[in-house]
């Protein structure tokens, strides 16, 4: 089920956002197989069987380093429309298995390269991670306290400005294939991912609507009516009513004093007004707060953690989260209306899905067998 339904995708399995990009393929009824290392990688590293990316996949232990595990990916490719990794510069081709290779066995292939810094340019064949590519790119700059950037876990950069970047890639190849038919390859670095990201704010830096100066924003916290405020509980509600007439709506909810806050103003007032504002919201818990924006167009929300945020009542009538094997996580999305993604299938264990696998791609039992024999098929 799902809009990409019959299309087969082979993931080469990597870290972070290459998982997430197959997971989001997965998602969409893409038949994503991913391709186990015969070892896990160093670092943070989840099992496979534990991991909400490996969800809807299903999984192949090969060992690409011997001649018998690459012979049986290059077999595959020729049945697959996209294959996607996230190697360093080079890693495929030494192993056999670079977008030359697998375009000359399969012409219409969609090859997709998911990496830091890029193919190309200076640092290409660096060592990076998600802080250090936002770093570049200019994103991380703008985000954090007045004194110094501060890392917004790993969303901007892996996932933002890489995986999400990789799947519209892939799905753009996917409808040019339609025409052409021929495949390409697919060149996304987070590093230009997480610069495109920052568009809107280098157009509102261009007419004088945004400065370099972190805090001094309306967006980034320099604006007491677009910040987070701590409540009485020790939680947190945000609070971003930027249009005035949902300030104004906000300023009577809060039992604001008109003659104070009843204009929002500039940056020259908020430091003042934010401390007052603080000084408010800590008088009741974050629920009483709640309770007073209820129904209202004030732009009032609770702050919630990963446990509360699938218990929020809009969270549940939307079932924003699903249960997948007992373990609570968010469901496909988008939506569509005549192509509804499927719940997804739990996550399998490295390797739970090689002989299905193998049989899909024409391979009989007899040459399965001589693969496990070989140790190519672990």
């Amino acid at each position: 089920m799902g809009p990409l339904a019959g299309i087969r995708v082979i993931e080469l399995k990597g870290l972070g956002p290459g998982p997430y990009a197959g997971m989001l393929l997965a998602d969409l009824g893409a038949d994503v197989v991913v391709v186990e290392r015969a070892s896990r990688p160093s670092g943070i590293s989840i099992p496979s069987s534990k991991d909400v990316t490996s969800r809807g996949k299903r999984s192949i232990a090969l060992d690409l380093k011997k001649p018998e595990g690459l012979a049986v990916l290059l077999r595959m490719v020729e049945r697959a429309d996209v294959v996607f990794e996230g190697f360093r510069p080079g890693v495929a081709e030494r192993l056999g298995a670079g977008p030359d290779v697998c375009l000359e066995r399969n012409p219409a292939l969609i090859y997709g390269r998911l990496t830091g810094w890029g193919q190309t340019g200076p640092l290409a064949e660096r060592a990076g991670h998600d802080i250090n590519y936002i770093g570049l790119s200019g994103a991380l700059a703008a985000i954090g306290d007045a004194d110094k950037p501060r890392p917004p876990v790993n969303l901007v950069g892996d996932y933002a400005g890489g995986s999400l970047f990789m799947v519209v890639g892939v799905l753009a190849a996917l409808v040019e294939a339609r025409t052409s038919g021929r495949g390409q390859v697919i060149d996304a670095a987070i590093v230009d991912g997480s610069a495109s990201l920052m568009s809107g704010l280098r157009g509102m830096q261009e007419i004088g609507l945004w400065s370099t100066e972190r805090g001094s924003n309306v967006l980034d916290g320099g604006a007491w009516f677009y910040n987070v405020y701590e409540t009485a509980d020790g939680k947190f509600i945000s609070i971003g009513p930027l249009e005035p007439q949902f300030y104004a709506q906000f300023v009577e909810r809060a039992g604001l004093d008109v003659e104070e806050f009843g204009k929002q103003g500039g940056p020259d007032r908020t430091a003042d007004l934010g401390n007052r504002l603080a000084d408010v919201v800590r008088t009741k818990t974050r629920d009483e707060w709640c309770e007073i924006f209820e129904g209202s167009d004030a732009c009032v929300a609770p702050v919630l953690d990963l446990t509360e945020a699938p218990r929020h009542p809009h969270n549940a009538a939307r079932e924003t989260f699903v249960d997948v094997g007992g373990v609570v996580q968010p469901a496909p999305a988008p939506r569509f209306s005549r192509t509804a993604c499927d719940t997804p299938a739990e996550p399998h264990a490295e390797g739970a899905d090689s002989v299905d696998v193998l049989s899909d791609f024409g391979f009989g039992a007899d040459e399965i067998e001589a693969l496990r024999d070989s140790g190519a098929l672990t």
